[in-house]
């Protein structure tokens, strides 16, 4: 209503401005020829005029033989007697005078406008464009009503006990009497924690669309500005808010924006972050009583809060938003998919398995990525393949045909590739493969695929050194095939050295060094990450974890040269296969291996000894 308002106020005074300078510069004039003061003089001497009107300067008039004419007269006092000697008809009007509200307007108009200038830009600087001085401690928080939001927890999938603790606070919303009979209390706050895209915001819009009570949103940067005191001051003026439309909700995203640790060394006591998070201290859990309004935040850095906040009475709840399971993984396709018209052969089960790590923001790009692509090629819907193409481009990257690299280098990846995939598949406990490329995508020249069978939360020593083991099993190929090495393997090897340095500082793995944890983390809290790793160990120490560390590199490293010396044939024909397919599967290898496998068999009944296939 109040846009409504300003708008016709608006159109109000433009409509009144129109019509005083219309009439200011649509002054009726006389019709009729315009002729010379000499002309009219003439013909009032030879009797060609019959009647005159004066007004002001300005003569009218009608000849004797009926057409009108008009001039223009000077001050001459002969005129009228020379007027009454011809017998003209003669009268005289008042000259026009300009009302006296357009003499103001005309005098003060330029005068309004550069005030009404000044103070628009005034308002924009000061606001942003919105509101004015005095509304700098108004909260920017949106109310939504009931009925508003049409997201429901029937779109939410994956966060199964995420779901079961928000559905309890709508509950207590709705019934409080069931829980307070028993002298339980209305918990005051929830935090959702959990990696980003894993739907903490989701969440939120679906307590929105089942609460049927008022619901407050704003983000955590909302409340801190320039001016010292703003952020405090929303913080009050968004609770009042809430106080008067109890029982109600109040959401903030992001909330580390403003709830970072106190006193961290950067900024004094009195900066305006710290004012703004004392002011929601006080608000959440202090003298004043906040029945009714539950404040429920999302945040993806839960450690860097501030403890005041986290504390009972405050945050009473922490519920945890996890990147979804298989399960749950299939639960959101579904969903996206009913958005999206797919075809018969689309199995959402196969697409869950292939996405291990995918949290719900990008399973949906997933989805959303091989609607486009059925969409370039002008398919009526999405089937299995380019599904399958979409998953390929989300966790490898597009596809960069474009780039030409030549037959030497392009053989290069090859046998780099083919040595990963040949020592996970021989390695026993190891991920299978699930697609080997040397098609450049992202900004690898090749890659090599591997997808769990099962979901992993914890692993074993045998399983880490393996893996260092595959990451070294394209260096050691290049090594044993063209007898040079190249620059291809920097990543693997950075990502294994940092992989050992784990296994022997943080996870205890190394026999020589023991179940200890080597160099104590230091955590910047404003950054929000590591910048530096304090050693709290002695150079011994140091020499030994060296030591270690490299012992794992070189064991692994000794353990690939072995099998790929005693498997080179294998090796050899899968780099054939990829230099002529560019991508093969699981399959592909398994039937070379197998192919080969045969082949040795009849050797073997003809008297020549094989070769070693498994580690």
């Amino acid at each position: 209503m109040n846009t409504f308002y300003k708008n016709l106020s608006m159109w109000l005074v433009i409509g009144l401005t129109m019509i005083m300078l219309f009439q200011l510069f649509n002054k009726p004039h006389g019709q009729g020829v315009s002729i010379t003061y000499s002309e009219f003089w003439e013909s009032v001497e030879s009797g060609a005029v019959s009647k005159v009107s004066i007004q002001g300067e300005e003569i009218t008039g009608i000849g004797k033989d009926g057409k009108p004419f008009k001039t223009i007269a000077p001050d001459d006092t002969s005129l009228i007697p020379m007027l009454r000697e011809s017998a003209v008809d003669i009268s005289v009007k008042k000259p026009e005078e300009t009302p006296w509200y357009l003499t103001v307007f005309i005098s003060w108009f330029p005068m309004l406008l550069l005030i009404g200038v000044w103070i628009f830009f005034m308002r924009q600087m000061q606001m942003g464009g919105k509101g004015g001085a005095l509304s700098f401690g108004k909260t920017r928080a949106k109310m939504q009503a009931e009925g508003e939001v049409k997201v429901t927890f029937k779109d939410v999938a994956g966060v199964d006990e995420a779901k079961a603790e928000l559905e309890e606070i709508i509950d207590f919303l709705r019934d409080p009497q069931k829980f307070t009979k028993l002298g339980g209390r209305i918990p005051k706050g929830v935090l959702l924690a959990g990696a980003p895209g894993t739907g903490k915001t989701l969440l939120a819009r679906a307590i929105a669309g089942e609460a049927g009570v008022p619901f407050f949103t704003i983000s955590g940067s909302d409340f801190v500005e320039m001016f010292v005191g703003v952020g405090a001051s929303r913080v009050r003026d968004l609770f009042n808010q809430g106080k008067k439309h109890a029982p109600c909700i109040i959401f903030i995203d992001e909330i580390d924006a403003v709830g970072r640790h106190r006193g961290a060394g950067l900024g004094g006591g009195h900066d305006e972050r710290e004012q703004t998070l004392n002011q929601l201290l006080v608000e959440m859990d202090g003298f004043e009583s906040n029945d009714g309004v539950i404040i429920i935040a999302a945040t993806n850095r839960p450690d860097v809060l501030d403890p005041a906040l986290l504390r009972p009475g405050r945050f009473d709840r922490q519920v945890v938003v996890p990147v979804p399971d298989v399960k749950g993984r299939e639960m959101i396709l579904e969903i996206y998919g009913k958005r999206t018209k797919l075809a018969a052969d689309v199995d959402m089960s196969v697409i869950a398995r292939g996405t291990p790590g995918f949290s719900g923001a990008d399973l949906e790009n997933l989805v959303n990525e091989a609607a486009l692509m059925a969409a370039r090629e002008g398919r009526n819907e999405v089937n299995a393949a380019m599904l399958e193409l979409a998953k390929d481009k989300v966790m490898m990257g597009a596809e960069r045909k474009s780039l030409i690299i030549s037959p030497k280098e392009k053989e290069i990846t090859a046998y780099h590739e083919a040595g990963h995939a040949l020592i996970a598949r021989l390695l026993p406990g190891t991920d299978p493969i699930h697609k080997v490329t040397i098609i450049p995508r992202g900004r690898a020249l090749g890659l090599t695929m591997q997808l769990p069978m099962d979901e992993k939360y914890t692993h074993a020593r045998g399983y880490l050194f393996n893996s260092i083991a595959i990451l070294f099993g394209g260096r050691v190929a290049e090594k044993l095939v063209f007898n040079e090495i190249t620059t291809g393997a920097g990543n693997d090897i950075e990502r294994a050295s940092e992989l050992a340095r784990k296994m022997v500082c943080e996870w205890g793995m190394s026999d020589e060094l023991g179940p200890l944890a080597y160099g104590k983390k230091e955590e910047h809290i404003f950054l929000g990450r590591e910048i530096a790793q304090h050693r709290d160990y002695s150079e011994q120490t140091a020499q030994k974890i060296d030591a270690a560390v490299k012992q794992i590199i070189v064991e692994a490293n000794d353990k690939v040269t072995r099998l790929l010396q005693d498997n080179m044939d294998i090796l050899k024909a899968i780099a054939d296969e990829l230099l002529e397919k560019e991508t093969i599967v699981l399959e592909d290898l398994d039937r070379i291996i197998a192919d080969l496998r045969n082949d040795q068999h009849d050797e073997t009944e003809t008297g020549e000894q094989p070769e070693v296939l498994e580690a």
